[in-house]
């Protein structure tokens, strides 16, 4: 595909626009022009001091070589919101517009998936994974013991109808919480935790463990004044065949091979 003519021309009229969509749906965007452009109905604001790095381009699965820096100086950009994750794992599309054209047409450069968020004074820094996961993912299914499928999903088909809880945080520590409402031991393990209020709400993380009204979360610490916060809880599953069986009464949709001999067969008998 050849260039467009304003790239060849002796001035060029370039500028680099960063499509950033978070987890929780919203979408923001900026531009290293001076001033806001609007691109396909919607609006970048402008942040002259956010730019990419040098981007290495190749083929295969490794994808594109990406990150960006910058000053936390938009709205948009609140520190507390890079703080507290709101923007790991979001989708980021990088193109390059004509700024001077009436209905600027954008050409894509890279697209991936942001990484932690990385801050410093009153800028951050962050890097983008562009491989793509077709790429990555498995051709056939890998065998395992334990289930392939994730609860609750297509493959998996057990009903998350009723298997959902909301309680209050009534005491932290690191870690861990302790909820207002006591549940039976390990139905919440491996399933997921989301903030129903407090500066948090809308995020959420994986459960390691529960038991009774305490769990441990798998990644961040629980904020001190998390205190009163509301949360809501998804049961979780450990993917054994035993729990699909007695807890789902799901083993006809079991994804997993657990009596499938495996390298360990070699030790089992002496000699």
């Amino acid at each position: 595909m050849s260039a467009p003519d304003w790239l060849t021309a002796p001035l060029v009229t370039l500028a680099y626009c960063w499509r950033i969509e978070r987890r929780d749906g919203r979408v923001l965007g900026f531009t290293t022009h001076d001033a806001g452009l609007w691109v396909a109905d919607e609006y970048y604001a402008s942040a002259p001091g956010i730019r990419p790095s040098a981007i290495e381009q190749a083929l295969g699965r490794a994808g594109d070589s990406l990150s960006i820096s910058g000053a936390i100086a938009d709205a948009s950009l609140r520190e507390a919101d890079l703080a507290s994750g709101r923007f790991d794992g979001a989708s980021v599309a990088l193109f390059i517009i004509d700024w001077s054209a009436t209905e600027p047409v954008a050409i894509p450069i890279s697209r991936g998936i942001l990484g932690a968020v990385a801050r410093s004074g009153g800028g951050f820094g962050a890097e983008i994974d562009a491989a793509d996961p077709l790429l990555e993912a498995d051709f056939v299914p890998v065998t395992a013991p334990a289930c392939r499928a994730e609860l609750g999903d297509t493959a998996c088909r057990v009903a998350m109808a009723g298997r959902r809880a909301r309680a209050k945080v009534v005491a932290v520590s690191e870690r861990q919480m302790t909820l207002d409402t006591h549940f039976p031991d390990g139905i919440f393990a491996f399933g997921q935790m989301r903030w129903l209020s407090g500066r948090l709400r809308g995020l959420g993380q994986p459960i390691l463990a529960q038991t009774g009204a305490m769990l441990v979360l798998a990644r961040a610490a629980v904020p001190a004044d998390a205190l009163g916060w509301q949360v809501e809880l998804v049961e979780g599953c450990d993917k054994s065949a035993a729990t699909c069986a007695t807890r789902f009464a799901n083993i006809a949709n079991f994804r997993g091979e657990p009596h499938l001999p495996g390298l360990d067969l070699l030790t089992r008998f002496g000699g």
